[in-house]
């Protein structure tokens, strides 16, 4: 249990604890940003949530709007790669990785993440959107295969 308990006080946890911070505050800051735009846009999800800008229910203010859908699949985009990041980055700074190695991944993914969000919303040309998310995919199947190889017991 000592080895646990020193691991988890290591750097490379302190790090990972950083980052998956950083990825998961940003993944919950997309919720308001949806909120922002069926608001400043008019555009709900369901009809009685016209009443936030009209008392009486309006059939025209639902409906769909580019914008906000592209916002609404960010966030879906984001917990599609964030939450498996976060569970294999946890196991993967139990291992005892480098810090050097394991703060580029945590880097490597947090940057991902972030310019994913940027170019999904500012409708960045591609590869832009799609390297960004390739790039974070390839950080967590590189933390996962450190995980394999460290702990593989079949």
């Amino acid at each position: 249990m000592s080895s646990l308990s020193s691991r988890m006080d290591s750097q490379v946890f302190q790090a990972f604890s950083t980052y998956a911070t950083i990825v998961i505050l940003k993944m919950m800051l997309m919720s308001p940003l949806t909120s922002y735009f069926r608001l400043t846009r008019k555009v709900f999800a369901n009809l009685e949530d016209t009443k936030l800008v009209s008392s009486k229910e309006d059939k025209k203010l639902v409906c769909i709007d580019p914008d906000v859908e592209r916002v609404r699949r960010c966030h879906l985009n984001d917990l599609e790669n964030i939450i498996p990041f976060v569970l294999v980055g946890l196991l993967y700074s139990l291992t005892g990785p480098e810090l050097s190695v394991a703060l580029l991944h945590f880097r490597l993914f947090a940057g991902c993440r972030i310019f994913h969000t940027i170019a999904y919303i500012g409708a960045l040309p591609q590869p832009s959107r799609a390297g960004s998310w390739i790039l974070g995919m390839l950080v967590t199947f590189s933390m996962a295969y450190r995980v394999l190889s460290a702990v593989l017991l079949l």
